[in-house]
């Protein structure tokens, strides 16, 4: 494979938090349910919700604009905004072109990308590529889902598992030969969509008030299936990414999992051969986000705890709906 003549390097990152907290305490009130068999299954403590009526943009326009202040970029300089989401305002526009316009990146094109909880490291990488080409400068990659939106809260299977958050990245074209993203694997499985979709609401089957009755429009997870699946391969593209590069767990400083359930994380950190130490986990905080949990790991590690110096390899990893799963292999420069 010919490699890129420059690689792109992660600038800035930013993020936003809805401020209303939705505890494990506060779900036994709403679902029989307890703080015990939720923590005990998935490691969640607690999770963000969004005020209704604000949607997915809202969020997404306030960690982009976090992360364009953050490193004293102005909107008008963004060449382009790929956002990663299953949770779009709208079926069009798309909610990249909100976030366009609510920034007030004039000189912006930009697209939503669905690849459920991978929507962020499959945004990533596509805008990796844009800057590999030579065409764009900076590109803007967002991870936003306002999953309280789609869950239903009768179902708790399902409730206990998702929050609300948004994280966004800039990328830029890397002044340092061997730094920046390096490398990156992909994969999809069609074959896995009926375990974990949401049934209605398409042209296959539009909304009627037969699919609301139905609770359609909701998430559907057939949760032991999707466990069994992602915990094989979330776990296999995170050892393949390290052993395509001649690298080992040692060697990572830090592995930023998609925060799904502490069970998947534990087994790909297993399977890298890679220090709990070195493992960035918020899900107790944050429950599952779905295509905002990578960015917020990296947040935590880079801004609020500043672990990350120049030099540092990070491994990003995540498995969604479709199925889709796949890593990142960062090499830090700044």
């Amino acid at each position: 494979m010919k490699m890129p003549s420059r690689h792109a390097f992660i600038r800035s990152v930013g993020r936003y938090l809805p401020e209303r907290r939705l505890t494990n305490k506060d779900l036994e009130t709403m679902v029989n349910t307890t703080d015990e068999w939720i923590f005990s299954r998935t490691g969640i403590r607690e999770r963000r919700i969004l005020e209704p009526g604000l949607g997915n943009s809202y969020m997404a326009i306030r960690a982009a604009l976090d992360c364009l202040e953050r490193c004293g970029v102005a909107p008008e300089e963004v060449d382009a905004i790929i956002l990663g989401t299953v949770t779009p305002d709208m079926f069009y526009p798309s909610t990249a072109c909100l976030v366009q316009d609510g920034i007030g990146a004039t000189h912006a094109w930009g697209f939503d990308l669905s690849a459920g909880c991978s929507g962020f490291i499959f945004s990533l990488t596509t805008g990796v590529q844009l800057i590999e080409s030579g065409r764009h400068e900076k590109v803007l990659v967002i991870g936003s889902d306002v999953m309280s939106a789609i869950v239903d809260y009768e179902d708790r299977n399902t409730c206990v598992l998702f929050g609300d958050a948004a994280g966004a990245v800039l990328l830029e074209p890397c002044p340092e030969a061997g730094h920046g993203v390096l490398d990156f694997i992909q994969r999809i499985d069609g074959s896995g969509g009926k375990h974990l979709h949401m049934k209605a609401g398409g042209s296959r089957r539009p909304s009627s008030l037969e699919t609301v009755k139905n609770k359609e429009h909701y998430v559907y997870q057939e949760g032991q299936q999707v466990f069994k699946y992602a915990v094989k391969e979330m776990a296999n593209v995170s050892a393949q990414i390290l052993e395509k590069n001649g690298l080992t767990g040692d060697d990572v400083a830090f592995f930023l999992p998609h925060q799904a359930n502490l069970r998947i994380i534990e087994a790909s950190a297993n399977r890298m051969g890679i220090d709990r130490s070195k493992v960035v986990i918020n899900i107790e905080k944050y429950a599952n986000t779905t295509a905002a949990t990578v960015p917020l790991c990296l947040y935590d590690v880079l801004v609020e705890e500043k672990r990350v110096k120049k030099g540092d390899y990070l491994v990003m990893s995540a498995f969604g709906a479709g199925f889709t799963w796949g890593s990142v292999l960062i090499r830090w420069w700044e």
